[in-house]
């Protein structure tokens, strides 16, 4: 997911626009500005509607890197995703807890820390807010918005945005027992920890070294 607004366009992404107070259009505002300003009002909901297709692409990139680890070493059981936090200095608590937090919730696959990672966490002002990204050629980021994670438990959105690059895909209408249904509970959820249907789906996608995962069939419930 992306712990941002609902986009304004497809190529603007959301935000953390909650609490912040949006005019009223003036009157001489041609019809184009009515509707950016119509628009604009409409974001203030929170961190939902991300790219569900940008998560997928982003997971595949970290299996892609799994299956090579696998390939050299045939019939490993558990993969290690490596990860590099030290463009996200301010983040480092919630990265810490985040990597604890799923480490503890699933086996068959486990992060860690150090250079060179599958994936590295980035932070900073972005009106899109916090989401996970990846170039298409192997190389992801989860980069966390600083007015987003003042506004939402911070522990609660690093974790959401790592369960993308382990598989899930958000699911907004869930309860704050669910982690993946991110913003949509609102800026009171601090659950920072996946459920057991979580746990199980990430368990799965990961089997015997990710050797059974079907993008077409597994990965984000299609």
């Amino acid at each position: 997911m992306r712990y941002r607004k609902t986009a304004l366009s497809a190529t603007v992404g959301l935000g953390m626009a909650v609490g912040l107070g949006l005019g009223a259009v003036p009157a001489s505002a041609t019809s184009a500005d009515a509707t950016q300003g119509a628009a604009e009002k409409a974001t203030v909901q929170g961190y939902t509607g991300e790219s569900q297709k940008a998560n997928e692409e982003f997971f595949k990139a970290v299996v892609k890197d799994a299956l090579k680890k696998q390939a050299a070493k045939p019939g490993i059981q558990e993969v290690t995703v490596t990860y590099d936090a030290s463009s996200a200095p301010k983040f480092k608590s919630q990265i810490a807890n985040s990597t604890s937090v799923w480490n503890s919730a699933v086996k068959n696959v486990q992060l860690k820390e150090g250079s060179g990672g599958t994936f590295d966490y980035r932070e900073g002002n972005d009106p899109r807010g916090s989401y996970a990204s990846t170039d298409g050629h192997g190389n992801g980021y989860i980069f966390l918005d600083y007015a987003q994670n003042e506004e939402y438990d911070s522990n609660r959105v690093v974790a959401h945005e790592t369960g993308h690059v382990l598989g899930l895909p958000d699911h907004y209408e869930g309860p704050c027992e669910e982690l993946m249904s991110g913003g949509g509970p609102g800026p009171s959820c601090t659950n920072d920890k996946p459920n057991a249907e979580e746990s199980a789906q990430v368990e799965q996608l990961w089997a015997n070294g990710v050797a059974n995962v079907a993008f077409d069939k597994v990965a984000f419930g299609k």
